[in-house]
Order: structure tokens, then C-alpha cells, then sequence
């Protein structure tokens, strides 16, 4: 991991986002990788933590409509099971409805500095750890936060996203 002065507009508009949201230290934590960390197990092994503190940003649709699912990466979204929680059926979203509605490409999805609001879930299991890293933007971009951080910076609603 390196800390070099690389931007990229996707990470700035996250940078930004934070900033106005209040969320300062995270913004100043933004950290930048030699190589992209595009799973949770990446990611993990680049930090030096555990998979579990690994906020995964996915988005699928819910009857056709865009919902960003921020959940820990030792999880795998029961799609079936969220569905039945949010009251429709949720699916896989298009790499082209990813970039449509985060404004950002699968592998660096951030919580925030999307183009408009996107409605999002939040993993309780992520509650459980002090902290959470996060995609700034760019699959080689992580930032730290907390559960309650993602719940106020997302408006998510927090709910878990596999049965018990």
C-alpha cells in the first residue's frame, strides 16, 4: 500500500461527499493502493484485517430500481432472503446500471458521491466492528468509517442481509 498524491474524479467527488457530510476524517483516510483491490479478501490483505471489516458495495435492483447493499465481506447477500425484507424481488445489477446510477464502475463503488441518491442497505453485521473500510471511488481506493458513519452518511436503512 502507498500513500501517493494519485487522484482520480470518482475518488474526489467521494472525498467531497465526505467532506460535506461532516465525515472529515474519513475523508483524510482515503488510501490509495499499488494494485486494485476488488474483493473483500483483497482488500482485507492489503489492510491487514480481518474480511469481516470489509464494507462490500453492491448494487442490486429491487423490482428494476437501483439499491446499493453495503454489507461485510465474510457475507454473501441472500438475495432471495433481502427481497423478502425490502417487500420485492432483488437481483443483480448491470455493470451499465452500476456505472448509471453510483457514477462509478463495479470493483470501487463507494457509500457516497453518487450522481443522485441511491437507496441502500446496510449491514448489521458491520455494527460489530469498530471499523470498516470502505471503496473511496476507484478499485484502488479504501476509506475508514463506522457502521453508524455509513447508516448517516447513506440515510441507509440498516437490516441484515442474510437470515440469522
Amino acid at each position: 500500500m502507498s500513500s501517493p498524491t494519485t487522484s482520480h474524479p470518482a475518488v474526489e467527488q467521494v472525498r467531497a461527499a465526505l467532506v460535506e457530510a461532516g465525515a472529515t476524517d474519513a475523508a483524510h483516510g482515503i488510501r490509495w493502493f499499488d494494485d486494485a483491490v476488488t474483493t473483500a479478501a483483497a482488500a482485507a490483505d492489503a489492510l491487514g484485517v480481518e474480511v469481516a471489516a470489509i464494507a462490500n458495495s453492491l448494487v442490486f435492483t429491487l423490482d428494476d430500481t437501483p439499491v446499493l447493499v453495503l454489507t461485510s465481506g465474510a457475507h454473501r447477500v441472500d438475495t432471495a432472503f433481502l427481497g423478502d425484507r425490502l417487500g420485492g424481488r432483488v437481483g443483480r445489477a448491470s455493470k451499465e446500471v452500476v456505472k448509471e446510477a453510483t457514477g462509478q464502475v463495479i470493483g470501487g463503488v463507494a457509500p457516497v458521491g453518487h450522481p443522485a441518491p441511491v437507496r441502500t442497505v446496510v449491514d448489521t453485521a458491520l455494527a460489530d466492528l469498530d471499523v470498516v473500510w470502505a471503496a473511496a471511488g476507484h478499485a484502488r481506493t479504501v476509506f475508514p468509517t463506522t457502521f453508524d458513519e455509513l447508516v448517516r452518511l447513506t440515510g441507509g436503512q440498516p437490516s441484515p442481509v442474510t437470515p440469522d
